[in-house]
């Protein structure tokens, strides 16, 4: 097994100070898109796209607020199909997708692969295809409209370091498991990953959007926009304290990221 870490959307919301609590008031902020390639004998499996190739040459599906709001760049060269091909892949070898969530910035690029196989918590595939009325800002149907793979996860009893309930995906025989971290979304789940090593990756999505957060140490901006977009905040927290409590108990067996923190990102690019 061989695992890319990949930015497949880059965000420049207004005012770097608060947000990162430093550089400039004038300047923007950065956060990226952090996306899994994963090499098997079996094929390519990604964890989270990004934006895709048709949120790229189309905006306007993205919505006005979005834009506004998260600023993104839209650049084809960012795209996880892009990418792949410039690794020497084309969108056939990959086999399976797996979601943390559908928020439109994490699931765009599952139509610039048909093929692939869709993996996602069926609480969330649900609350994707039929939005409530608060969330129809986060979900966005032109996503969905090419017939995905949607793939049923088998619920399990099982545990993982103590988190329940945990999700394991049918077709995949690497051990990658969706551990449910709702919250942030109604069905949001992070992905572990299974390295050759035996260490665990524990790509958590949107639990948290800075890592400081984990500690209370966030800008209160940033605080604020975490909390502001759960579905459900004291939930989240929760999650978000048993996760600090795996760091601290478990960090020689489990990396933990997140998909939005650039610095998380960076360390693993730049390893």
């Amino acid at each position: 097994m061989k695992i890319h870490h990949l930015n497949c959307g880059t965000f420049c919301p207004s005012c770097q100070r608060l947000l990162e609590g430093k550089g400039s008031w004038l300047q923007s902020a950065k956060m990226c898109c952090h996306c899994l390639a994963i090499e098997t004998n079996e094929g390519l499996i990604l964890v989270d796209t990004g934006l895709g190739v048709q949120d790229v040459l189309t905006p306007k599906h993205l919505g006005r607020t979005f834009r506004s709001l998260m600023r993104p760049k839209l650049e084809l060269e960012e795209t996880a199909l892009f990418q792949l091909d410039q690794m020497g892949f084309n969108r056939r070898d990959v086999r399976h997708i797996i979601l943390t969530h559908l928020d439109l910035d994490h699931a765009g690029g599952i139509s610039d692969f048909p093929a692939a196989k869709i993996h996602a918590c069926s609480t969330e595939v649900e609350a994707a295809l039929r939005p409530h009325w608060r969330d129809q800002l986060r979900y966005r149907a032109k996503q969905f409209d090419f017939n995905p793979k949607w793939a049923a996860t088998i619920n399990t009893t099982d545990d993982w370091f103590g988190f329940e309930n945990i999700h394991r995906l049918k077709g995949i025989q690497e051990e990658i498991l969706l551990v449910p971290l709702h919250g942030h979304t109604r069905g949001h789940c992070g992905v572990a990953v299974k390295q050759s090593s035996g260490k665990w990756l524990f790509h958590v999505g949107d639990l948290y959007m800075d890592r400081r957060s984990l500690y209370g140490k966030a800008p209160a901006a940033m605080t604020q926009c975490e909390n502001l977009l759960a579905v459900d905040n004291r939930q989240r927290l929760g999650y978000v304290k048993r996760v600090r409590q795996l760091i601290d108990e478990h960090g020689d067996e489990v990396e933990v990221f997140c998909a939005h923190d650039m610095s998380e990102l960076n360390y693993y690019q730049d390893a």
